[in-house]
């Protein structure tokens, strides 16, 4: 059976998972205070926070920021901090308020994924792509030895036959610990390649799309960006196997009882709060409280229409949209200076697949899988190049 998925060989720390693994560095873009805190609990201990840059941090020397990413990710592997495993799969259990969320991280081929809207592909973008905000990310692909991902993918399986054959097995425990800030509890098992080549067999199902991006739709569309730039450089023989290919994913079933869908709210900052308001309200039927604008439609249809009144405004009279997923923290920043808020609901993650038949995409930033500190952790990592 042909696949687009790959059985990896998983890079992780030798020690210390507590200071190693932190949040992904899109959470928590308008809290720099939460990325100070996680700079003090991982002090001088290795971890990924060494390898990324917090949305939070950036525009600021990015350049600079991209060569210490690159000499911290040699140093890690010049200094032994890594083990490499077997060929083999990672199956995960992610405890949060939501209850337990499995998962399986596996490679996905970036020849077998597209983001481009009308196009059918085996694994889909499920949102829009920023082209902003992909820059960064390319070039630091460009300049490492390594990735890290926090990406999800969905996959559909109502009878949960992946998950269960896992289940059965008796599987060697790679890491057991609490993730830092509240994140809730993270176990791993080591899946060998005999039972993962099985495993990758189930996850596959008809359909369109067979697989779907549901958190990570930059960092996915970052990775295929490099490779299409690489891929003219290499040889043949080299095309079918280069690790540059492929992108570390964690597989999720979407029918997961744990996967919880929630909203992902606007915030306008650096406008006039009171035109802002005004503009929307004379716009679309809805209510004002405080500098907070409620009762927009429920779900997608919501989505769309905040997006085209907060990007008409700002065009206009200038300003910047922000991503808030707690409506807790957007009344707290909607109530600075100069902000104000959109509160959006949910949309059903039934809805999900269907929304993405025949190539179409979610507007940026549609949903939420989970809350923010319910978000993948950096942890496992793979090498994607051969320097």
């Amino acid at each position: 059976m042909r696949t687009c998925l790959r059985i990896p060989r998983i890079l992780l720390p030798r020690e210390g998972f507590e200071t190693w693994a932190v949040i992904a560095c899109d959470q928590f873009s308008s809290d720099r205070e939460y990325w100070r805190r996680v700079e003090r609990c991982v002090g001088d201990a290795p971890s990924t926070l060494n390898f990324i840059l917090p949305e939070a941090d950036l525009g600021e020397d990015d350049a600079a920021r991209i060569e210490e990413i690159r000499t911290a990710m040699y140093s890690a592997l010049e200094s032994d901090v890594l083990s490499k495993l077997t060929r083999g799969l990672i199956f995960t259990e992610r405890t949060t308020r939501a209850g337990v969320r499995r998962g399986i991280l596996v490679c996905i081929d970036l020849e077998a994924f597209s983001a481009e809207e009308g196009v059918m592909s085996p694994v889909r973008a499920s949102e829009q792509i920023i082209p902003g905000r992909l820059s960064f990310r390319v070039a630091l692909r460009r300049a490492t030895p390594l990735e890290f991902p926090h990406t999800l993918v969905f996959y559909r399986d109502k009878k949960d036959k992946a998950v269960k054959s896992l289940l059965r097995e008796e599987l060697e425990k790679l890491y057991d610990f609490d993730l830092m800030e509240g994140g809730g509890h993270l176990t791993g098992w080591f899946v060998p390649d005999y039972i993962a080549a099985d495993v990758v067999n189930m996850l596959h199902t008809k359909g369109d799309p067979v697989f779907a991006v549901a958190d990570g739709n930059h960092a996915v569309a970052a990775a295929k960006q490099y490779w299409e730039e690489l891929k003219p450089t290499l040889r043949q023989e080299e095309l079918g196997s280069h690790p540059a290919r492929f992108t570390l994913v964690e597989m999720v079933n979407i029918c997961d009882p744990a996967v919880v869908f929630h909203p992902i709210h606007r915030l306008v900052k650096d406008v006039e709060t009171e035109a802002f308001c005004d503009f929307v309200m004379r716009s679309v039927r809805c209510r004002r409280e405080g500098n907070v604008i409620t009762g927009l439609p429920a779900g997608i249809e919501g989505v769309r229409i905040a997006d085209e009144l907060c990007e008409k405004f700002v065009r206009v009279n200038g300003g910047r949209i922000d991503y808030i997923h707690d409506a807790k923290r957007l009344q707290s920043c909607a109530a600075e200076e100069d902000c104000a808020g959109i509160l959006l609901t949910a949309m059903e993650k039934e809805d999900f697949f269907p929304a993405l038949k025949g190539g179409a995409l979610l507007p940026k930033k549609a949903f939420s899988l989970g809350m923010s500190k319910e978000k993948r952790y950096y942890l496992e990592g793979r090498e994607i190049s051969y320097d």
